[in-house]
């Protein structure tokens, strides 16, 4: 077991455990990428973006850019939610211009019962080797995020082939053969369980589950099909690791704040489509005691430090209208590859500088 040095600045994990905090911890999603030039010369080396991902030295360095850069209060894994689909032998790839794919598809019971059992520490042995790599090289500085996507996210993928705007044939298996489905959901769920448990294991501090495509789902579906699942594996991991925090985003899911209000989960991520004053009020009203996370549009960030300062302090005042802790401040999806760094600076000083 790896000796890891102290954390030093721990406000993110008192915020989602609803300790008093000195300030409002934020991080951004994707904030390793392409907006970030260091970040391209990194990629460039690579070649392409799986070896970026792949080779420890590269995924601890982009990783520890942003912080360079910026007072954040979380670093997150360099890493991609189609790992799991890539370790099922389903040959991801990266189309110029056109994102994910998969060379196989998953798509009858013959193709579910055929993948794998993935062995974490060999299949995916590259990215526990990066969370070892990052967790000691940022020695103490911020907590460490490790992620996955959810079943629902990622079966989406392995059906289709690739991303998609109709989800034709996962949402034909839903409700034609819905059972087939659930059997490649619950397969998936456990390869999710064992691979977030691999990276806290591996030194991650905090994990979230990103369920990217849940907000594509319809109200009853969604309860079954995707939030089931989050549901059973935030449980899991709890049951193994109970002091670790596990954060719930699905983009969309605002709307179902109420179902999503029985997960085991610590924290709930929103988009920008959910106000959160009303969120504190709808878990406050459920009795439900679950720290937020977002939600300011990613395109805020397009608007000048003004207009991002402003909009930050709306957010926030929002967010503190019940507690003054519980929240950790975050855009309400990835930051874009077109945003400007001095931005991003603006939104992240607007946070620390926001008065309690």
């Amino acid at each position: 077991m790896t000796e890891f040095a102290p954390l030093k600045n721990d406000r993110l994990l008192r915020a989602i455990r609803f300790e008093p905090v000195d300030t409002t911890p934020v991080w951004m999603m994707r904030q390793a990428g392409r907006y970030l030039p260091e970040y391209k010369e990194v990629r460039a080396q690579a070649g392409d973006f799986l070896s970026l991902c792949k080779d420890t030295d590269k995924a601890t360095e982009v990783t520890l850019q942003p912080l360079r850069r910026f007072e954040l209060d979380a670093a997150i894994l360099f890493s991609d939610i189609l790992t799991i689909p890539d370790a099922f032998d389903l040959g991801l790839y990266f189309a110029e211009g056109e994102g994910p794919k998969l060379k196989k598809t998953v798509r009858t019971e013959s193709d579910i019962a055929a993948l794998p059992k993935i062995d974490m520490n060999s299949s995916l042995d590259y990215v526990m080797k990066a969370v070892t790599s990052i967790r000691t090289a940022l020695n103490g500085q911020v907590p460490l995020f490790g992620f996955s996507g959810s079943p629902w996210t990622l079966a989406t993928y392995m059906v289709e082939g690739g991303s998609s705007r109709e989800f034709r044939h996962t949402k034909q298996m839903m409700y034609a053969t819905p059972e087939l489905l659930h059997a490649l959901l619950a397969k998936i769920a456990d390869a999710v369980v064992d691979y977030l448990d691999a990276q806290i294991r591996a030194g991650a501090q905090i994990v979230q589950i990103f369920d990217s495509w849940g907000g594509a789902l319809g109200h009853r579906q969604f309860a079954e099909f995707s939030h089931r699942y989050n549901r059973d594996i935030a449980a899991r991991l709890k049951a193994i690791h109970p002091d670790v925090p596990v954060v719930l985003f699905t983009k969309g899911g605002g709307l179902w704040l109420d179902i999503q209000a029985d997960s085991q989960a610590d924290a709930l991520g929103l988009d920008w489509t959910m106000p959160l004053d009303k969120a504190r009020h709808t878990l406050s009203a459920l009795n439900a005691k679950k720290a937020l996370q977002g939600n300011l549009d990613p395109a805020t960030i397009y608007g000048t430090p003004d207009a991002i300062r402003a909009e930050v302090k709306r957010m926030l005042d929002d967010a503190y209208v019940l507690d003054k802790t519980g929240y950790v401040a975050n855009f309400g999806h990835g930051i874009t590859q077109w945003s400007n760094p001095d931005h991003a600076k603006a939104f992240i000083d607007a946070v620390h500088e926001y008065q309690i």
